[in-house]
């Protein structure tokens, strides 16, 4: 199989050898500031390891460090470890502010992340992902990244496409690929490529690409990504959607080499379609629950020293704080709108983790601060001795919030089973 890949690259690349070379070399890392919580100058005060800056986004950073999310600023959501070139795709799209925005495969959450920051918790950021397990994970990351504006969704483009006709501003298609620009990285990577692989994955994205177009609103734009080299993937993809929709049109498109520039591989292409009609959708009209609004409010007046932007709305058994634009969300498969803030536990409002790592730090009143021998055992799981106080707080590190614990003779862990550190 590498054989007749190597074969085909040979006929693609003019500077075949050197690619060939660089195959045997060790791959780039990366990191991405989260300029929600922390701008990317901060970042390299704290951490312990050298940062050097990646050229197409400006909060991204190399880094030689063998596992960089092996520090307590990871899991309080400061930084996302993302490969390089993988960072080129969304700035591309130029998100705003307010705008309504679509990561349409989405998971693990990289890309989806990077759109947040750019919107500032202002504007509706809807992440899809097919895949339940692969779903899940996202809505960790987002969570951890402290996500306030997004929906996360688990659904096949075919559904959402009739739903969202026309709706979104912005959409970004990270598509499934052969994975080409992964093969120094994972050796899955080099095991699983075939010629056969390639055409199908070719296939499949062309559907994805067609219903992201009917989801884009006129004067829109889309981004096309793979991580992959596979003209017929890339390059053919590009002109198959020209060919077969042409009110769009090509902006500019980038093909990222491991052995042309510092990123494993990537292809993006931005399109933009000619202006028309911006959809509207039926807006979600369910209110919290009385109860659990009043839980909220006794439960907040303690915990924070503001009130957060956006409305209360009920999900399941739970209270999230979403945004004001959000759309119904009747016959979707959701697994979060905005913030989840907690729930009612027999009486008694017990809070979310999201909660800790979505509400800016500054607005948090209650908070337990952590040496970092002791942050270590929180995140395995371990009560620590009591910092003094009563009831409910943020566990922090330098001051930032890691997870919730419940403080009084001792301090009660509360950080989830399914994160905490062996």
């Amino acid at each position: 199989m590498m054989n007749e890949y190597l074969r085909r690259m040979r006929l693609q690349l003019p500077d075949f050898e050197e690619y060939e070379q660089c195959l045997s070399q060790p791959p780039y890392k990366g990191i991405r500031a989260n300029t929600l919580k922390i701008g990317a100058q901060e970042l390299k005060k704290l951490l312990p390891f050298a940062l050097d800056g990646v050229p197409w986004e400006s909060d991204g950073f190399y880094v030689t460090q063998e596992k960089p999310g092996k520090t307590p600023y990871h899991d309080a959501g400061l930084y996302y470890v993302q490969e390089p070139s993988a960072m080129c795709a969304a700035p591309l799209l130029d998100v705003r502010p307010g705008e309504r925005v679509l990561d349409l495969c989405s998971a693990p959450g990289g890309k989806g992340t990077q759109l947040a920051q750019k919107m500032q918790g202002q504007g509706i950021l809807v992440l899809n992902e097919k895949i339940p397990d692969r779903a899940r994970i996202l809505l960790q990351n987002v969570e951890r990244m402290g996500v306030a504006n997004a929906v996360v969704i688990c659904a096949d483009p075919e559904a959402l496409a009739q739903r969202f006709a026309g709706y979104f501003d912005k959409i970004l298609v990270d598509a499934p690929c052969s994975g080409e620009g992964m093969l120094r990285k994972e050796a899955a990577a080099a095991e699983n490529w075939s010629v056969q692989n390639v055409e199908m994955c070719a296939a499949r994205q062309k559907k994805i690409l067609a219903c992201a177009v009917k989801m884009l609103a006129g004067g829109g734009k889309l981004v096309y990504s793979t991580c992959t080299f596979s003209e017929e993937e890339d390059e053919r993809n590009a002109e198959w959607l020209l060919h077969e929709f042409p009110f769009l049109k090509l902006e500019e498109s980038r093909k990222i080499y491991p052995h042309r520039e510092r990123g494993e591989g990537h292809f993006a292409a931005l399109f933009s379609r000619e202006e028309g009609e911006r959809a509207r959708l039926r807006p979600a009209v369910a209110a919290a629950e009385k109860r659990l609004q009043t839980l909220w409010k006794d439960f907040s007046a303690a915990f924070l020293k503001q009130t957060l932007p956006g409305r209360l709305f009920s999900f399941g058994k739970g209270l999230c704080l979403v945004p004001e634009e959000l759309f119904s969300l009747d016959g979707l498969k959701v697994l979060r709108a905005g913030i989840l803030l907690g729930e009612d536990a027999g009486g008694r409002f017990e809070p979310a983790h999201a909660l800790a790592l979505g509400a800016p730090r500054d607005a948090l009143a209650s908070k337990a601060e952590l040496s970092e021998e002791e942050v270590q055992r929180y995140l395995r799981g371990e009560e620590l001795p009591s910092k003094g106080g009563k009831g409910w707080c943020a566990v922090c590190y330098n001051g930032y919030p890691l997870g919730l614990a419940k403080d009084g003779v001792a301090l009660k862990n509360h950080y989830p089973k399914g994160l905490r550190i062996k």
